[in-house]
């Protein structure tokens, strides 16, 4: 069974590409194409801490099967990688944009499930590994991490399900 981890990576890069930033998933499944700078989305760290009594947080109707389900799930600070990569023929001032859309992105508005506490990056430096220049950018993140349980007491699924906004 899985704890939801793999949907955060995906949420992410899925709204950045949505807010026209080019973004992609660490370690994706099909080789990247070298055009312009691009957002590496991975997950660097993940604290997870009980939300409610035993975990529980409540009871939510399913709609498909027409019965209600206990949800049970935790709050959790989780801190995601964003670094930038461009190609050794890029400048900084291509990495510098790059960045600007990015933290236009997560400063105006949020993925889905997911509250920005902290974003920070570093300078942007020449990788000899990669052969590219990579600005490390880092957000902390809080969300809450649920799974139903249908009336047999089995977990059904987890999700990243949004916090609160004031």
């Amino acid at each position: 069974m899985s704890a939801g981890m793999e949907q955060i990576r995906r949420t992410v890069a899925d709204y950045l590409v949505s807010q026209g930033v080019a973004a992609v998933t660490a370690w994706p499944m099909s080789p990247r194409k070298e055009e312009g700078p691009v957002v590496v989305v991975s997950l660097r760290g993940c604290q997870a801490q009980s939300a409610g009594f035993q975990d529980y947080l409540g009871e939510r109707l399913n709609e498909q099967k027409g019965l209600w389900e206990d949800v049970y799930g935790k709050k959790a600070k989780i801190t995601l990688g964003l670094d930038i990569y461009a190609g050794e023929r890029e400048d900084g001032q291509a990495v510098q944009q790059a960045f600007d859309q990015l933290a236009g992105a997560l400063i105006l508005g949020e993925p889905e499930g997911l509250r920005v506490e902290e974003f920070s990056c570093g300078q942007t430096q020449y990788d000899g590994e990669s052969r590219r220049l990579k600005r490390p950018v880092q957000a902390v993140c809080t969300a809450y991490l649920s799974a139903s349980v249908s009336s047999g007491g089995e977990f059904v699924d987890f999700e990243l399900r949004g916090v609160v906004k004031p």
